[in-house]
């Protein structure tokens, strides 16, 4: 609303210099209806043409203001859009993680029953693995690389003279990318 009533203060304010340009008074001249000057139409289309230019020009900044403003929403919006279920799927990680250590019992020793629930358990990872590979959610591989800590995050250290420094030794915690964002940084044991 302040900008309306900015704008309108402002053309009266042209509206004024326009007709006080070339001697005229606020009140007009006989000419333009009453002063008693008269103005040269040489002059009158001078100014009424630089008139008309600063407006053309005042018009093609707003013009491009707009669609600068245009494109900066439409960017922002279209940014959030890309990532609109990343909450939702760092929970449903954590589901994951569960079911992984849940399947990582050795079940060569466990009772009939105990052996079914756990092949349950990994049909619902292999659903679940399949689901998050359809929304673009990929597993970051670091075991046996060099440490990324644009990727990982090095919670432990450990020295073994068998493998060179630096290294992944153990994945403690997967990390995960949704589409080319990082989500969640793995949390690994690096060779020191």
């Amino acid at each position: 609303m302040n900008d309306l009533k900015k704008h309108n203060k402002e053309v009266k304010e042209e509206k004024k210099q326009t007709e006080t340009a070339g001697g005229c008074s606020p009140d007009g001249c006989e000419s333009c209806s009453g002063c008693g000057s008269s103005i040269d139409p040489e002059t009158m289309v001078q100014i009424l043409g630089a008139r008309n230019q600063e407006l053309e020009d005042k018009y093609i900044r707003l013009q491009a203001e707009y669609l600068n403003f245009k494109t900066r929403t439409q960017s922002e919006i279209s940014r959030m859009l890309q990532y609109e279920g990343e909450d939702f799927i760092k929970e449903i990680l954590e589901i994951k993680d569960n079911f992984e250590r849940a399947i990582m019992m050795d079940d060569n020793d466990l009772s009939d029953e105990v052996s079914r629930f756990l092949s349950g358990f990994k049909m619902i990872l292999a659903s679940l693995t399949v689901l998050l590979d359809k929304f673009e959610v990929k597993e970051i591989e670091c075991l046996g690389l060099e440490f990324d800590p644009h990727l990982e995050e090095a919670v432990l250290t450990e020295h073994d003279e068998n493998k060179p420094e630096n290294v992944v030794l153990e994945v403690l915690k997967k990390g995960y990318k949704y589409k080319d964002k990082l989500i969640r940084p793995a949390m690994v044991k690096v060779n020191k």
